[in-house]
């Protein structure tokens, strides 16, 4: 810990489980990273371009899933310029899922800023910084979060097409925004403690807990932003199974949920209108090649392609022609994956709103 004027070292304080750590559960170590900038109160740090007062950061990385990509995700937090104060990873929560595991990091959190990390996730080196600058330039600035790069470590056509959907999407809207996401993104403690963080008793496995939270966010009429340069790179490994089941049971449904509850027709990200013509387009599509109407079936093809040909681009450079070609196909699958949660997300609405009348 620092005393006195001079370098200071950023403390890391990880909460750990105990297994094969002789550590007990949840038991807070701190250690010392090397390496920092000079810090001097009230300034920026050195080296920044701008001079600004300077924000606290503590950075809260979920792992109840003691997954395989952690020592990778916290390396790159501490190599990161001007990084965080503060490290909280959370091994063990009360509560399932990353929402109880965030909710709980945030209470042990003493920075002025919460900054999320998913586990998956190896942030660019100036990430912090770029926090840094977005919250001490814009003292209205609530939350800001970024997007995955167009660099995909782990391999496979499904994982490319998924993280570069991501990317593709977060880079198309820059700018204000009435979401939130918590794979790389950041709040002011204060907001997220008015607000009661995530909602981790209707969330108890990884689902839309960010996006609801920046619902409620923004509908108290505070500022959000997403900053498209502001990346990390995802080392998540997608299976089409994987893919499917997420879009349908941890997303789409849930996600229509909410629109209904809120009676919020959201066009955040991929809700605008792009998607949905897309959406509409593919439906007809799978209609026409069950119906045996090749004209029909091409035609809505041509449609999709038309409408996302800046994204395909992008898989094109990115994957090469044979990839592109398969990333139309799984793009039709991610549409009709959302269509079909519409319905049961009415039903799932409909009698969560009955249960609530007849108690």
């Amino acid at each position: 810990m620092h005393s006195g004027d001079g370098p200071i070292s950023t403390a890391w304080y990880v909460m750990m489980s105990a297994r094969g750590t002789g550590i007990p559960q949840n038991s807070v170590w701190t250690g010392v990273s090397t390496g920092n900038p000079t810090f001097r109160p009230g300034l920026a740090y050195e080296g920044a371009t701008t001079i600004s007062p300077v924000v606290s950061i503590s950075a809260i990385v979920p792992a109840t899933n003691e997954p395989a990509t952690l020592d990778a995700c916290t390396a790159a937090i501490r190599r990161a310029e001007q990084p965080p104060e503060e490290l909280i990873v959370i091994t063990e929560a009360s509560g399932r899922g990353p929402a109880a595991a965030r909710n709980l990091g945030a209470r042990d959190a003493s920075g002025d800023i919460l900054a999320f990390v998913d586990a998956d996730v190896v942030v660019h080196e100036d990430a912090f910084a770029r926090i840094r600058a977005a919250f001490a330039d814009d003292p209205g600035l609530v939350a800001v979060f970024g997007s995955y790069d167009d660099a995909p470590s782990a391999d496979g056509v499904v994982t490319a097409f998924r993280n570069l959907l991501h990317h593709f999407v977060h880079q198309s809207s820059p700018g204000e925004a009435s979401t939130f996401w918590a794979g790389l993104g950041a709040i002011r403690r204060d907001a997220f403690v008015a607000v009661g963080g995530f909602d981790e008793r209707r969330y108890r496995e990884p689902s839309i807990e960010d996006i609801e939270l920046g619902m409620r966010l923004s509908a108290r009429g505070k500022r959000l932003v997403l900053d498209p340069a502001l990346q990390g790179t995802h080392l998540k490994h997608w299976s089409l199974g994987e893919m499917l089941r997420t879009d349908f049971r941890k997303r789409g449904v849930p996600w229509v949920r909410l629109m209904l509850e809120t009676r919020d027709p959201s066009s955040a990200l991929n809700l605008g209108w792009r998607h949905r013509l897309s959406a509409g387009l593919s439906l007809i599509g799978a209609w026409a090649v069950v119906g045996r109407r090749p004209r029909l079936a091409a035609l809505s093809v041509v449609g999709v392609v038309a409408l996302n040909r800046s994204f395909y681009g992008l898989l094109w450079r990115r994957q090469g022609p044979m990839r592109s070609a398969a990333g139309v196909g799984l793009h039709a699958l991610h549409h009709l994956t959302s269509v079909a949660a519409v319905p049961i997300g009415v039903v799932a609405h409909l009698l969560e709103s009955r249960r609530n009348d007849s108690a």
